[in-house]
């Protein structure tokens, strides 16, 4: 049944979005509505799909042209913490007349796809989901941002059809509200593993709501997608532990026993109520929280039963589940539950008022060594580190979260509350990386040392950090970028920290690779130039490292802050060391020598430790490559089994499933490198044997030859 439900929602997005086969079906139904699902964060380390349609994660049914992720964390590990969320309003008319408009929910079937989706974009081509960053050199810099990624949206209840089509939304009765969603992202270390959904609800009828309770609904899970692909079976989503931590608000779910050894670095999510803003003359809200959950369509249960109507809906909405019942049988047991967690009651929403709901989605790696099904205090500390820092940014100026503004508290004087606001490490340094053979020569700018922090206004610049990732840390069921590691680290001679000082790595000179920054304010380029350099030598060729360079600051005494340092992730690269182009060789050798093209590993052995699981996510290297060459191989019998050409200036290792699957877009190679899959132009993988390839210099002509051996 499970199974079903997760495929329907594949269908639903098919119906919220634009059908083209449907259109040619019955041109009444052509979709002209513009529901977007296909924005995901990616600022911080958690990877969180954002709708202007009430929902969140994308219930693993977006593919193309990415497999987007759902709920993901860390960013590019592949471990997925959610099919599927949404928003829930709830309340009575003035006649005792219940209402519940749903998000999302579990969905019932097949022939029953729309059911509990209710809320709808408008068919303006406009209103998708719109982006944008307070960081100052990103293509969506707007001044007006909150953080390092928003997304905004619109939607509304008000449609009984999605708007542009005949399509009816199956038993939907609306309340008449509009939702205006706008949702933070930080790349922050302290602040990447939450996303904060802001909601601002408002009346848009002529009736009143009464006794209001708004919530946020999920089917949690978490699962590693690369060990077991999110369309492949249904057992997993048995595997699955939940809790609710009462003083802090929050409603958790981890992974039980589901993928054991590859969850550790993703092991929880939460959802969590950060606060509210009611009407002015609103005598009933107070800041809490209710948790409830029920089991996966279950229809006997007389308390973990699935909600079937409105009525339903609003009773789990009111009515928590007690404290006894959460911890004798939800928490310790694995199992198949959907989870909500509400703020309220809201004394009522008045025709064209509003009111404010806050709520985080927040990700956290397990803490200790306890087993995965146990769900100790000890192993949700990241968790509530994280929740801590979700709630700092949501209180913002209000430090002590008393909704008041105390003395010393308005530190832009302007008599109100301020929220969405951290404490800022200096700016992430601007990078370029090179990579060479068995070398790897990181460069930056000092743009981070003129950083002002925005709560203590002093330039606190200290020092840079750099780290580089462990050797085959991208093999399947690991993550590359979770595995950054400290190298080498150089600071201030202030008499804070080493003071090592920075003569190791500055430049005589600044230094250029025609780069230029954009002022967003006046539009003006400058060129970027770099004031540092360094090489990290002795590392292996064709294998895959992650370089990022940070900075960070002396701290804040009077807030008892620790020093904060920029994010690792920021300004990553994944590089491939490699040989250079033959031409930049050539010009090098002094005496100039002949420069010979090659292919390894020589032999080549399946199953290497390079390599991925499947077939296609094998790999070799030919090297020494001219910077603009084809490459052709043979049989022995001279058949031709594939061809293709090399620009070392663009290569980036397109057309390779295993970079595509671990290595993601962008990665820095050399330019006399271009990896090859083993597999022949008609779509075969290579067979045992000796092969012949040729490597023709488009420049000149000229052609050399070689031969390697494939062993299975």
């Amino acid at each position: 049944m499970k199974i079903l439900g997760k495929i329907s929602f594949l269908f639903l997005f098919l119906f919220f979005s634009i059908t083209i086969l449907r259109a040619q079906e019955d041109p009444r139904l052509a979709k002209t509505t513009v529901d977007d699902a296909s924005k995901f964060t990616t600022a911080g380390s958690i990877g969180l799909t954002v709708s202007n349609f009430g929902t969140f994660g994308d219930g693993f049914a977006i593919q193309s042209p990415v497999d987007q992720p759902s709920c993901e964390y860390p960013k590019g590990s592949g471990i997925e913490h959610l099919f599927v969320g949404g928003l829930w309003i709830g309340g009575k008319r003035d006649n005792g007349t219940i209402f519940v408009t749903s998000g999302a929910r579990d969905i019932p079937s097949l022939r029953d796809v729309a059911a509990g989706f209710e809320f709808t974009s408008s068919d303006d081509p406009a209103d998708v989901v719109r982006e944008r960053s307070s960081i100052i050199d990103n293509p969506f810099f707007d001044p007006s941002a909150i953080s390092h990624q928003d997304f905004i949206a619109d939607f509304t209840d008000s449609n009984v059809v999605v708007p542009g089509t005949t399509i009816r939304i199956p038993q939907h009765t609306p309340i008449n509200m509009s939702v205006h969603l706008e949702s933070y992202a930080w790349n922050f270390p302290f602040a990447d593993a939450f996303v904060i959904l802001n909601y601002t609800i408002k009346n848009t009828g002529r009736d009143r709501l009464n006794d209001v309770y708004i919530s946020l609904w999920a089917d949690m899970v978490v699962r590693n997608t690369n060990i077991t692909p999110p369309r492949v079976g249904g057992p997993f989503f048995q595997n699955v532990g939940n809790g609710f931590e009462d003083s802090l608000r929050m409603a958790y779910s981890y992974d039980f026993d589901g993928d054991p050894g590859f969850t550790e670095s993703g092991l929880y999510i939460g959802m969590k109520h950060l606060g509210a803003t009611p009407q002015a003359n609103d005598t009933t809200y107070k800041t809490t929280a209710n948790y409830n959950a029920w089991l996966f369509r279950d229809s006997a249960d007389p308390v973990l039963f699935s909600p079937q109507n409105d009525i339903d809906s609003y009773q789990k909405q009111v009515q928590p589940l007690p404290p006894l019942l959460i911890d004798t049988v939800i928490r310790g047991r694995r199992g198949n539950f959907m989870t909500l967690i509400t703020t309220g009651p809201f004394e009522s929403i008045e025709p064209d008022s509003s009111i404010n709901v806050v709520f985080a989605v927040i990700t956290a790696g397990k803490f200790g060594s306890d087993p995965n099904d146990q769900d100790t205090f000890q192993s949700r500390q990241n968790l509530y580190t994280n929740a801590f820092w979700a709630q700092t940014a949501y209180d913002g100026e209000d430090r002590n979260g008393n909704n008041e503004l105390d003395p010393g508290e308005d530190l832009d004087r302007d008599g109100q509350i301020d929220r969405y606001i951290l404490p800022t490490p200096p700016n992430t340094p601007r990078t370029r990386v090179v990579a060479s053979d068995r070398k790897v020569t990181i460069y930056w700018d000092r743009s981070a040392e003129e950083s002002v922090d925005f709560i203590s206004g002093r330039m606190d610049f200290e020092g840079y950090k750099l780290y580089r990732t462990r050797l085959a840390e991208d093999l399947p069921g690991r993550d590359l970028l979770s595995s950054l590691s400290l190298i080498a680290e150089f600071d201030s001679t202030n008499g804070i920290g080493f003071d090592t000082g920075f003569d190791f790595v500055r430049l005589d000179e600044p230094v250029t690779f025609g780069e230029f920054i954009t002022n967003p304010f006046t539009g003006e380029q400058s060129p970027l130039f770099y004031y540092y350099k360094f090489e990290n030598d002795n590392v292996l060729n064709g294998w895959q490292y992650g370089y990022s360079v940070t900075a960070f600051d002396q701290g804040d005494p009077v807030i008892n802050l620790d020093p904060l340092e920029s994010s690792r992730l920021a300004n990553v690269s994944r590089v491939f060391p490699g040989s250079p182009a033959m031409e930049e060789q050539q010009a090098q050798s002094q005496p100039a020598q002949e420069i010979k093209v090659g292919v390894y590993p020589n032999p080549y052995r399946a199953q290497g430790a390079w390599d991925g699981n499947l077939e296609r996510e094998r790999k070799i290297y030919f090297f020494n490559l001219p910077s603009d060459s084809e490459v052709r191989i043979y049989t022995l019998a001279g058949d031709l089994v594939d061809k293709f050409e090399h620009h070392g200036d663009t290569y980036s290792g397109e057309g390779i499933q295993w970079f595509e699957q671990f290595a993601g877009r962008g990665g820095i190679f050399a330019g006399g490198e271009h990896a090859w899959d083993l597999v022949s132009q008609d779509d075969q993988a290579l067979a045992s044997g000796l092969y012949f390839f040729t490597v023709e210099n488009l420049s000149d002509g000229g052609i050399q030859r070689g031969k390697f051996l494939v062993i299975k």
